[in-house]
């Protein structure tokens, strides 16, 4: 989408309050000075229904109405990746400590039930914005007829039934046992006891996939489409499967129809998806995505990828702020990969603690073979950072504490233009679209329905559709951030001098991507068979690992495999000798499946003596 000409219109309606919106939700619109509560009846126009829209899709990440809170993010940093085995909480160990209780399974704890509180908060949040907007639109075509043509409240309901789908998908994939809100609801305690949460997030999805066009609305790039509606419903359908096995069969056709008919495709080379520059944005990949927006008049970064501002590297680098989700080690070891190109762990029990890795700090120099994508996704010290100059051991807020690690996914390129230039730190805010939906996502969705269906040739092809993409380019020298710092990176790798581009394309040679650099040895090479179902479900889930890693998709993927605890319950026995802290964590038990809701949505559910929500098992 436009973005910045849809934040100029968010903040035209900031400070209004939609009335009867779910009360125990987040309840500022936009956390701008207040001008008043504004009912539906003065927002009962074409101009305040498109605003509600907006402010439907604001709801994506953690906005001005929850600055500061972290549990919001779009990314879902907190809950996919700190609570799995990609990501420390990172920083220091004083700094944002109830993420310390969510990564050490204490989600019980006071602290952890604030950030829980704050997710909650934010996707009924959105729910209350897209019913909003569903009963502005009704108001509008009732009582002015004309004022929004057919086609466009179409286009409008088909947004807003999409949006409801996607926040109560959210809650689904935390809670599993979640209430559900339509827009005629008026009692808004509703119980979550006997809700089919899957069958009424497809049913919006159905009606929306009806009503809304092949192309977004207006050409703003980043609205829904039919196909982006299609796309979400297969990932639902896959996740449905987890309990009802029946529903492989229904994503395999509607997963299928995306790859075969819809207008998707993967982006050519890996460094493209995540990235500040804007040619590659909302491209090809892009399903569904928080359309970041910087230097855009909005004083604070709010309108930025608010909700990732805390995850860049700390002072000594060129950002200065904050430290946080800092990669595993476990992350890290798991790109290594053998003579073939293949994930050492397919070949290798022994893949995290061999001695041809190390325990501490791989890196730039090493000569063990990875996987390119390993240094898009991760800043090792020695190494390029994208195009920032060297990872270096100061840029860690406390190494001792989380480890040498930074992320690199959310972070914008030197040259960009993609920064913020305004509010607390604007080195670490910018416009880098959060992806929350990805076609590359969809393609490794697809090719797991592919193998629980028996189709092992059409897993293999997909697996290695988007293992061919990662192939394409790897990490090169960039440049410094200054003249400092490109003086370290040339003294350190004099060949690098006179090469300024931050990609390099890889050697394509009998199935295998090679490109030897002089601070690693890249290599990825395509699976030759998937010999039986249980190795090709294998190579599927790992490639979901090395494709998604710190998307914030790892530890929902594990719950529905139901191989959360054996995974975690592994990763802590390795990882308790790395990071001292993990040594208190709790073990993975049955109830850590699914967060707890937070109590004081429990309370305020109350009616007399009953709670209408319910709580998960065992918390």
């Amino acid at each position: 989408m436009n973005t910045r000409n849809w934040k100029r219109v968010v903040q035209g309606v900031a400070g209004l309050t939609i009335a009867a919106g779910i009360t125990y939700a987040c309840r500022d619109f936009l956390d701008l000075p207040t001008q008043g509560t504004v009912d539906e009846q003065t927002l009962a126009t074409r101009a305040g229904v498109e605003g509600s829209l907006i402010a439907a899709y604001r709801s994506l990440d953690c906005s001005s109405s929850s600055a500061g809170s972290w549990g919001c993010a779009a990314s879902n940093w907190v809950w996919g990746s700190v609570a799995s085995d990609d990501a420390y909480k990172g920083s220091d160990a004083g700094d944002q400590q109830p993420i310390n209780e969510v990564e050490a399974y204490f989600w019980a704890a006071p602290g952890a039930q604030t950030y829980l509180n704050q997710k909650w908060s934010q996707v009924y949040e959105g729910v209350s914005r897209a019913n909003a907007t569903l009963r502005l639109l009704e108001k509008v075509r009732a009582e002015k007829p004309g004022e929004i043509a057919d086609a466009d409240a179409d286009g409008i309901r088909g947004e807003a039934l999409f949006l409801r789908a996607h926040y109560h998908f959210e809650a689904y994939r935390m809670w599993g046992n979640i209430p559900y809100y339509r827009e005629g609801d008026t009692d808004f305690r509703k119980t979550n006891v006997g809700v089919n949460a899957i069958a009424e997030i497809l049913a919006d999805l159905n009606e929306a996939i009806t009503l809304l066009p092949a192309t977004p609305r207006n050409g703003d790039k980043g609205r829904a489409t039919s196909w982006a509606a299609k796309a979400y419903k297969g990932r639902v359908q896959v996740y449905g499967a987890q309990n009802d096995a029946t529903m492989w069969d229904s994503a395999l056709v509607t997963l299928r129809d995306v790859v075969n008919n819809g207008p998707y495709d993967l982006q050519p080379s890996f460094d493209q998806v995540w990235t500040g520059f804007a040619q590659y944005q909302n491209g090809p990949e892009t399903i569904l995505a928080f359309q970041a927006s910087a230097q855009d008049g909005e004083p604070s970064g709010w309108n930025s990828n608010w909700g990732e501002r805390l995850n860049f590297p700390h002072s000594g680098s060129y950002f200065g702020c904050c430290g946080f989700h800092q990669p595993s080690q476990n992350l890290v070891n798991f790109f290594a990969v053998d003579a073939n190109g293949l994930p050492l762990a397919v070949t290798n029990a022994n893949w995290n603690t061999t001695s041809a890795l190390s325990d501490t700090n791989f890196a730039g120099g090493m000569t063990n073979p990875v996987d390119p994508r390993l240094d898009w996704t991760v800043g090792r010290d020695w190494v390029p950072y994208k195009n920032w100059g060297l990872h270096r051991r100061e840029w860690i807020r406390d190494a001792g504490y989380s480890g040498p690690y930074s992320p690199k996914k959310n972070i914008h390129e030197n040259g960009s233009d993609a920064e913020h230039n305004a509010g607390w730190v604007p080195t670490q805010t910018n416009n880098v679209n959060i992806h929350i939906f990805r076609y590359a996502d969809v393609l490794l969705l697809l090719a797991e329905a592919e193998v629980e269906r028996g189709s092992l040739a059409n897993a293999l092809a997909l697996v290695n559709q988007v293992r061919a993409r990662a192939g394409q380019v790897a990490q090169w020298c960039g440049l410094g951030f200054s003249r400092a710092t490109d003086s370290v990176l040339l003294a350190r790798y004099p060949t690098c001098a006179g090469e300024t581009a931050m990609t390099e394309p890889m050697v394509q040679a009998g199935g295998i991507s090679s490109l030897t650099t002089p601070w690693a040895v890249y290599r990825i090479g395509q699976y030759p068979s998937f010999p039986d179902q249980a190795y090709a479900r294998r190579a599927v889930w790992y490639e979901r690992r090395l494709e998604l890693a710190m998307e914030g998709q790892r530890f929902f993927d594990l719950r529905r495999w139901k191989a959360a605890d054996t995974t975690i319950n592994n990763y802590l026995a390795v990882e308790r000798t790395r990071r001292a802290y993990l040594a208190a964590a709790s073990p993975f038990e049955p109830r850590h499946a699914l967060y707890p809701i937070p109590t004081i949505q429990l309370e305020l559910s109350r009616v007399g003596t009953e709670d209408r929500l319910q709580q998960n098992p065992g918390w």
